[in-house]
C-alpha cells in the first residue's frame, strides 16, 4: 500500500512493477540483472478520488500517456530495490502534487504613491533618453 495522504491510499495490486535490464551503472553485472524498475499505473481503473484523477489527467506531464497511465521508469540505482523504491517515490510525489489546491489570486489594483512613483521614473528616463540628442553647434 502507498500512503498519498491521510485517506487516500494506492493499492499495490493498481501498480504494475517489471523488471528491465539497465542502460546505466553496474559494469558486467548490467548484462546479467535486470535492475531498473518499469512502473505502469493506471490512473481511470485506481480506486483514486475522481478529484485526483481529473487533475492528474490534467498534468501535462510526459509520464502521463494519452490513454491515462502513468509510466516511471527508475534505473538510477545498480539494486532492483532501490529502484523499485525510487519509482513508488516518484509516484507517490506526482499523486501528491496534485492533491494541494491552489490559492485563488486576489486582483488589487496598485497604489496612487505607486502609479505617481512609476510615472516619475518614466518621465526620469524620458529626460535621460532626451539629453543623448545631437549637440546644436550653430550658437558657438
Amino acid at each position: 500500500m502507498l500512503m498519498i495522504s491521510g485517506t487516500v491510499v494506492i493499492h499495490q495490486h493498481e501498480i504494475e512493477i517489471s523488471a528491465i535490464r539497465s542502460p546505466g551503472p553496474g559494469g558486467q553485472n548490467v548484462n546479467k540483472v535486470a535492475s531498473a524498475i518499469h512502473l505502469r499505473f493506471d490512473i481511470t481503473a485506481s480506486s483514486l478520488p475522481d478529484l485526483y484523477k481529473e487533475r492528474l489527467l490534467k498534468l501535462h506531464d510526459h509520464r502521463i500517456t494519452a490513454d491515462g497511465v502513468i509510466i516511471i521508469k527508475a534505473r538510477q540505482y545498480r539494486s532492483q530495490e532501490k529502484n523499485r523504491e525510487e519509482a513508488l517515490r516518484r509516484l507517490q510525489e506526482l499523486v501528491r502534487s496534485v492533491s494541494v489546491t491552489p490559492k485563488k489570486r486576489k486582483a488589487t489594483k496598485p497604489s496612487r504613491n505607486a502609479k505617481r512613483k512609476r510615472l516619475d521614473s518614466k518621465k526620469k528616463r524620458g529626460n535621460v533618453k532626451s539629453m543623448r540628442g545631437k549637440v546644436d553647434s550653430s550658437n558657438g
